[in-house]
């Protein structure tokens, strides 16, 4: 059933919160409430947040655990600093492909009441101070104007949380439409398998060729499509299969009614994957 995101500077009491909407929801209905995060993945904070490439495989694996708790009976509260707003945006889709509502729990402190909790913490729990700096200077807070950041309750540290409110917002409010292409057909059509590999590759062909020529900051144009790549970095071969395979045994269960939509919709996916 629905998703809450949780959404903070590190220390800034999200855990907290998770826990009492937790304990709110088990006394007050007959669902169950799952949290995932941080803590219940046992992440060391400290190493995986100086390394963007652990950060990254962080994230994958929280969604994928937030993506199957996710049913129709059951609360998922994700506990992490979910600050970035591209990731949001993925979770947002993800909520719009298995149809349940969501709601952002936005937790708002200063750098200096942050900064004093965690040096409040066991110092095992602790994020170094210069790991703390680099992720509220990367924050980027939600805005209410966005579909993936609303509903959106931001909390003070001295603010009762508005548990109707956010009750209502995740039972009584209908799951956001879904895209047209990303509404599911049957995989009975002779040739979408076909049609989805072949797309994938010319998609990697076209890029590999182009960053031949290419420096960070390049848009990459990508035959037969609208968006381009963003080019940060070089892309080696075994990384862009990888996501290859992750692409289309994720299109595989969510296929698009146009094939023609399949090569922005793989670009689209790369940017966030690869950036």
């Amino acid at each position: 059933m629905p998703l809450i995101v949780m959404c903070g500077f590190p220390s800034s009491g999200k855990t907290r919160r998770a826990n009492e909407i937790k304990d709110y929801f088990e006394k007050n209905t007959e669902r169950k409430v799952h949290i995932v995060g941080d803590g219940t993945m046992r992440i060391e904070k400290n190493t995986v947040y100086a390394e963007s490439p652990r950060e990254k495989n962080v994230r994958g694996s929280l969604k994928a655990e937030v993506e199957r708790k996710i049913n129709k009976e059951d609360i998922v509260i994700l506990d992490s600093l979910n600050y970035i707003k591209g990731y949001r945006y993925e979770l947002f889709c993800l909520i719009k492909h298995t149809q349940t509502p969501h709601c952002v729990v936005y937790c708002l402190t200063s750098v200096e009441v942050s900064s004093a909790w965690n040096s409040s913490r066991e110092p095992k729990e602790q994020y170094t101070q210069e790991i703390l700096d680099a992720l509220v200077l990367r924050f980027e807070a939600p805005d209410s104007r966005n579909r993936w950041d609303s509903p959106l309750f931001t909390i003070q540290q001295e603010d009762t949380l508005p548990f109707d409110g956010i009750s209502d917002a995740v039972f009584k409010r209908k799951a956001p439409p879904q895209n047209q292409s990303t509404l599911s057909q049957p995989l009975s059509s002779t040739n979408f398998l076909y049609e989805l590999d072949k797309v994938t590759q010319e998609v990697l062909m076209a890029i590999l060729n182009a960053q031949k020529t290419s420096i960070p900051g390049d848009l990459i144009t990508v035959p037969g499509t609208t968006d381009k790549i963003e080019y940060t970095r070089s892309f080696n071969m075994a990384e862009l299969r990888k996501l290859r395979r992750q692409f289309i045994s994720y299109t595989k269960l969510h296929p698009t009614e146009n094939i023609g939509h399949v090569s922005n919709m793989f670009v689209q996916y790369l940017n966030r994957s690869l950036n």
